[in-house]
């Protein structure tokens, strides 16, 4: 249940004007929505422009499900009230700016970097589940959109809210930072990614650290002290990460079985061992990130451990699926190099029979795409992959630069999956990943079936 916010603070907030009976002002919607399958008695339905359609064309459907105002850019012919703005986009990140506002008391943790963020708020929120009343992003809820909506979907007994933050060029965060007003920031690293716009790690790293323009004035800061770039970062609570030289460090990292990784968290003189059911080293990182915030709040060294042990993956997030004839690694939510890197480095870490990558274009990589292709297949033959699968324009930099690597190459997916079934072998251990726009996960659907 949301906190009671009534129609004239709505329209107050977002410089509307008010259309209809006055008598309504006073009247509370129970949520915010953008999609009018959504509505339920009381929404506030907020009609929005998009690529694929319109949302002024649901407004009356809207209203017959229970409704009770309307969002509209357009004057509208409708015996209903409605708040007239110039722009619903900019009208809900005010609203969910004043709604934030209403929760003074609360702790909010924002969670950027290039990779990981999903990972990490994951893992931050499954700890802090354990002694607090947690609000999080859903999914990948976390553009200019995705926040807000997050933001005005927190019930009024929210205790700590951990909201995802990202972007792909400047400004973008500044715009985030001033709806979240996060109490607790995590940076998780500074990658190469939307370098079409940010140019390079030290754009990105200009980009990611407008966080702190709209933080709280005492507000702790936590990021991954392995990443030289956030090395740089002043006024920092803590640092995190695997290398012995931050302030939460890992010892005794190794994998336990199939999906699990073992690590002894350490800080001050607490040594805490975790296993977190999840692929890949770099997971310890996360883990001891939500160690670091769950330690800021007080929360016991126990509850930290259940929490990290709690932790569920989401999505085709490095997710290792096993069929009748391989383990899939199936990580094709989106790519850029360092998380195809740290991909490469998990599945030949996976111990079992020969390891297959399936990769695909990068995205957004700018002036330099190809360059950073390649260095990715020169990491692939560096790291023991066996057998190399690329797919588009882009990934044929990979397979180029993989020497010694038995390599295919297709320029599509349909290419590529009327070919895999004669290249693979039974028993190989396969990484899917590719930007997302690629839709590789048509490619885990046809190994899951094959």
């Amino acid at each position: 249940m949301m906190k009671k916010i009534t129609l004239g603070e709505i329209a107050e907030a977002c410089g509307g004007q008010f259309i209809g009976d006055k008598k309504n002002l006073t009247k509370c919607v129970t949520n915010v929505v953008i999609d009018s399958r959504q509505v339920t008695d009381g929404s506030l339905f907020v009609a929005i422009k998009g690529e694929r359609t319109d949302g002024h064309l649901y407004i009356e459907k809207s209203y017959g499900q229970g409704a009770v105002c309307a969002i509209s850019e357009q004057i509208l012919s409708v015996d209903a009230p409605y708040i007239l703005v110039r722009s619903s986009k900019q009208a809900i990140k005010d609203i969910a700016e004043y709604y934030r506002s209403l929760f003074y008391n609360i702790e909010v943790v924002g969670i950027s970097g290039s990779v990981g963020k999903t990972s990490t708020k994951e893992m931050i929120a499954s700890v802090l589940s354990q002694e607090f009343i947690v609000h999080k992003t859903q999914g990948n809820f976390n553009n200019e959109l995705g926040v807000p909506l997050t933001l005005l979907a927190m019930p009024e007994d929210t205790e700590v809210a951990v909201i995802e933050m990202g972007i792909s060029d400047f400004g973008e965060m500044t715009r985030l930072s001033k709806m979240v007003r996060p109490t607790v920031c995590v940076l998780t690293n500074i990658g190469c990614c939307h370098l079409e716009n940010l140019k390079d790690r030290d754009g990105v790293l200009k980009a990611k650290t407008e966080m702190f323009r709209y933080k709280a004035e005492d507000a702790l800061i936590f990021v991954n002290g392995d990443d030289d770039k956030l090395r740089t970062v002043e006024n920092v609570t803590a640092f995190y990460g695997i290398g012995r030289e931050n302030d939460y460090h890992a010892e005794n990292i190794r994998n336990t079985g199939e999906n699990s990784v073992f690590c002894t968290m350490c800080f001050g003189e607490t040594k805490l061992d975790a296993t977190i059911p999840a692929l890949g080293n770099y997971m310890a990182a996360n883990a001891l990130g939500a160690a670091a915030v769950g330690k800021a709040l007080n929360m016991s060294n126990e509850n930290i451990v259940k929490g990290i042990e709690s932790y569920k993956t989401v999505g085709s997030r490095a997710n290792l699926v096993t069929t009748e004839l391989f383990k899939i690694m199936d990580d094709c939510y989106n790519a850029n190099p360092t998380s195809v890197k740290a991909a490469i480095e998990t599945l030949c870490q996976i111990a079992g029979g020969r390891k297959a990558a399936i990769l695909g274009d990068m995205k957004e990589l700018g002036e330099n795409e190809l360059a950073l292709h390649a260095e990715v297949g020169r990491y692939a033959a560096e790291s023991g992959v066996n057998a190399l699968i690329t797919v588009g324009e882009l990934a044929k930099a990979i397979s180029d630069n993989a020497e010694g690597v038995e390599c295919y190459h297709f320029d599509t997916v349909k290419q590529a999956i009327e070919e895999l079934d004669g290249i693979l072998h039974k028993g190989d251990i396969i990484l899917v990943k590719a930007s997302h726009s690629m839709h590789f996960e048509e490619i885990v659907s046809f190994l899951k079936e094959l």
